[in-house]
């Protein structure tokens, strides 16, 4: 058998202050979430705890995500969490912290 994506969404976060880029992955990874449903895992009577989760955040300064809070976020399932460059840092009025905006990827894979 091999592991066949049944979701992929999209979601976006920000954090207006502070610049914590941990907070604007999370906000994606929320986002793109509420934006789907697994029904297939339950109509099929699959165990959801089998689903492998892969998530992927873009922002414009990855080492500062915590990939283990993100991963933690996630419900259910094997959760992998792959921070790479991307989103954007819009620079704040008067130069103090920047508003960061983050996207995110999540597939949801079984092994069929």
């Amino acid at each position: 058998m091999a592991l066949k994506r049944i979701i992929l969404e999209m979601g976006t976060g920000n954090d207006l202050h502070g610049s914590d880029y941990t907070k604007a992955a999370l906000r994606a990874v929320q986002d793109a979430l509420h934006h789907s449903s697994l029904s297939v895992v339950r109509t099929l009577g699959l165990d959801p705890n089998n689903i492998h989760v892969e998530v992927t955040i873009g922002v414009q300064q990855p080492e500062k995500v915590d990939a283990a809070k993100v991963k933690a976020s996630l419900p259910r399932g094997t959760v992998t969490v792959k921070v790479v460059k991307g989103g954007l840092d819009v620079p704040a009025e008067g130069g103090h912290d920047a508003i960061v905006i983050a996207s995110a990827a999540v597939a949801a894979r079984i092994d069929l």
